[in-house]
């Protein structure tokens, strides 16, 4: 190497600034030079804070003779936790197969506490092409196991932790990859099946020189790059496979094969550059996300690995009846929530069949529930519906007043006569996030319009904390909310322009009333509303 070069090298393992590091991670500057990488990780790894006791190179040294003996590493059975995960060669010979299987079975001994980690094969698989031996490999790898960083996420080591990233990732390709996930619907009875492999597509099926830039940048950024990387791969395999036929009875197989033989359509560079055009909400809003999926399943009492089934998000046929929808479209519906109410199945709140057309009789059904799906079916036999994040109750903030409320994870659609869902606006548009105040003081504030008192002050034990309009920076005033309701009409606004509106004239004996849906007159013939539990 030249003089500049090797200046060039030095000033990158030097350098501290995060932006800077971010940038040199991106752009590659780190795969140029097996060495270097080496060294930069060593850097980075050895920076990561982690508990008192951390296992070093020593305590592998003085465990792995005890552990293994003079036994062959293939002869004794990997740990439960990393779940059948088979070991990723990256061009490793038989004697570095071997020594990954040690370095496992060497951490299972020093980390009891984990319980669920099919990451961790491919992360060792990776580190011991860059370490000066299994000992150094090992100490690096523990020090990622024992990051005692609360805003610093690295590898998931319990069920509990990696069943919710993958209800995350779901949610994720809900609103980022929506073509992908129509057609995951389409071709899978449960998609969670689909996306539980999300995790896998990377550290196993990906590549090494695939895989070594997407953790060049892991070990600066952290989790999230996973989650951009994986919509990046899904992105991809939608465009190249987009018309053509299945290659096998299983898309989850179809798309282990492209994510293994990416090389043919997609260069590293064009991969880490759709990830990271994608915009992404932010970490804490993610976080956030996370926690909710993690309640959700804990709730369920999903904690531990359990047989599939078991976490299975989709409508119960057996058990489903509406004279709405069918149960393939009840399906349809179920794609689109939020994957941890997905867990939960549909129980009846209200019916005008069996409830009348009392607006107040709706109230009093659906108050202290949430969220809720509402169904309406008309005359015409037009079928349309929301999604209520916020429960009906929410109302009464604004006195005798309407007012609105509810978050971001609201939605309005239409099933019949065609299929189509209308976000909030937000979603689509995050530019809108950065309205300036000087236009708003501007402005006429919308129908919409929501005080800042009418945003709950610690809702951090609500069940949709995701996508609230305080986790965007929205002036007050320009802040639009889904929900509103009143003694005279309810009110469901969707993105795009989109809003559902129901009339108060519902009693007296009426059997119908007049709703508008897209600016148009509609007359229902049926209205109901459960709740998901």
């Amino acid at each position: 190497m030249d003089m500049s070069a090797q200046s060039q090298d030095m000033k990158e393992l030097t350098c501290t600034d995060f932006h800077e590091l971010k940038q040199l991670a991106r752009q590659g500057y780190w795969a140029k030079n097996h060495s270097l990488r080496a060294k930069v990780y060593h850097k980075l790894i050895s920076n990561i804070p982690c508990r008192t006791v951390t296992p070093d190179a020593n305590v592998y040294r003085d465990i792995v003779v005890k552990i293994i003996g003079k036994r062959s590493s293939s002869s004794l059975p990997l740990p439960e936790f990393v779940d059948n995960s088979l070991i990723p060669t990256y061009c490793l010979n038989a004697e570095g197969v071997g020594a990954v299987r040690k370095i496992i079975l060497c951490i299972a001994n020093q980390f009891p506490d984990i319980s669920f980690c099919p990451a961790l094969p491919s992360v060792i698989a990776l580190l011991l092409h860059y370490s000066k031996d299994e000992a150094e490999c090992f100490e690096q790898v523990c020090r990622i196991l024992a990051c005692n960083d609360p805003s610093k996420r690295l590898i998931d080591q319990t069920f509990l932790a990696f069943e919710s990233s993958c209800m995350t990732f779901g949610d994720l390709v809900n609103k980022y990859c929506q073509a992908a996930h129509k057609l995951m619907v389409a071709v899978s009875e449960d998609v969670l099946e689909v996306y539980s492999d999300w995790q896998r597509w990377l550290f196993g099926e990906l590549p090494m020189a695939y895989i070594a830039r997407v953790f060049d940048v892991f070990l600066v950024e952290g989790y999230k790059v996973l989650y951009r990387v994986a919509l990046a791969l899904l992105k991809f395999f939608h465009k190249v496979r987009a018309g053509q036929p299945m290659e096998s009875d299983s898309i989850q197989q179809d798309i282990r094969a492209f994510v293994r033989d990416i090389a043919k359509s997609v260069s590293p560079e064009r991969l880490l550059e759709k990830a990271f055009a994608i915009r992404l909400f932010s970490r804490k809003e993610i976080q956030l996300l996370q926690m909710a999926n993690e309640k959700a399943l804990q709730q369920k009492g999903i904690t531990v690995k359990q047989k599939r089934q078991n976490v299975h998000l989709a409508v119960h046929a057996e058990n489903f009846k509406s004279e709405i929808v069918s149960v393939k479209e009840m399906r349809d519906i179920w794609s689109w929530i939020p994957e941890r109410f997905a867990l939960c199945q549909p129980l009846l709140l209200f019916t005008t069949l069996e409830h009348g057309c009392s607006l107040s009789r709706f109230y009093s059904h659906s108050e202290g529930h949430e969220p809720t799906l509402l169904l309406i079916k008309t005359t015409a036999k037009e079928v349309c519906g929301a999604y209520l994040s916020t429960d009906w109750s929410e109302r009464r903030r604004g006195g005798s007043k309407l007012s609105f409320f509810g978050t971001g994870e609201c939605f309005v659609f239409r099933l019949q006569p065609e299929v189509e869902r209308y976000e909030w606006v937000i979603i689509k548009h995050p530019e809108l996030a950065s309205t300036s105040l000087e236009t708003e003081n501007h402005a006429q504030p919308a129908s919409s319009t929501l005080s800042s008192s009418s945003i709950p002050s610690d809702p951090s034990d609500r069940l949709s904390p995701f996508l609230a309009a305080r986790h965007f920076n929205l002036p007050s005033k320009t802040a639009s909310m889904f929900m509103a309701g009143s003694s005279d009409c309810i009110i469901v606004g969707g993105g795009d322009g989109q809003a559902l509106y129901l009339d108060a004239d519902l009693n007296h004996g009426r059997t119908s009333h007049c709703n508008t849906f897209n600016n148009q007159p509609l007359c229902s013939e049926n209205f109901q509303i459960s709740i998901l539990e």
